[in-house]
């Protein structure tokens, strides 16, 4: 395990982006539960990896939800309906991880849904470099449904109780503490356990980054 400063880390995960060696676009996963610093990361990443000349796909999660009418059957605090019925990940495999892997024509769509106005959204179709990169922030990244698709794998890690703290400072201009931490306790928090307890996610990723302090993480490689 190392430890090092914040851009010590991003230069350490550039280079093990760029010695990925596939004939299409590497698709980077980074993963780990709300509230853990995976978009902040990932917004990072990929700022260091342009500056080394690389074309970057920023794309997350958040834009391949399901319509709201269809993210609740279970209840809005429901942990199996935040992991069973949020996302749509048939979408996502279609439009973008598949057209960027083997085999595929390199023509994506970086998203399929509008969260501010709750509707579908259908982007133009780009073609991407051969040797692009996408970086794709999100939890539940490494579910049976999208495990095999990613080209590298990073799990962000940090205490659980720390991303309701993180949460209720993330979100103090639009909800209440009791609000934030009743979606965090009730939903978020036991649908991490139900997705560590099922998937096992941190045994499919290929470095795990300890971000319990932003400015010193940890970091560690696995051999998977």
């Amino acid at each position: 395990m190392d430890r090092g400063t914040r851009d010590e880390m991003l230069v350490r995960l550039a280079e093990t982006v760029g010695s990925v060696t596939v004939a299409h676009p590497t698709r980077v996963a980074i993963d780990g539960p709300p509230a853990t610093g995976k978009t902040t990361l990932a917004d990072e990443l990929a700022v260091v990896l342009r500056t080394q000349g690389r074309d970057v796909i920023r794309a997350t999660i958040d834009d391949f939800l399901l319509p709201r009418a269809q993210r609740y059957p279970r209840g809005e605090y429901s942990a199996e309906g935040c992991y069973f019925d949020t996302h749509d990940y048939e979408a996502l495999n279609r439009v973008l991880l598949d057209p960027l892997g083997p085999g595929g024509d390199r023509r994506f769509q970086p998203a399929v849904y509008d969260r501010t106005a709750d509707t579908a959204l259908s982007p133009p179709v780009t073609t991407a470099p051969a040797d692009a990169v996408l970086v794709f922030d999100g939890v539940f990244l490494m579910r049976p449904e999208l495990v095999d698709r990613w080209d590298l794998r990073i799990f962000v890690s940090t205490a659980l109780e720390k991303t309701v703290d993180r949460a209720v400072i993330r979100e103090r201009q639009v909800s209440s503490r009791a609000d934030v931490e009743r979606r965090w306790r009730e939903r978020y928090i036991p649908s991490q356990e139900l997705y560590f307890a099922t998937v096992h996610p941190t045994h499919h990723a290929n470095i795990i980054v300890h971000n319990d302090e932003p400015q010193q993480p940890l970091w560690e490689t696995r051999t998977n």
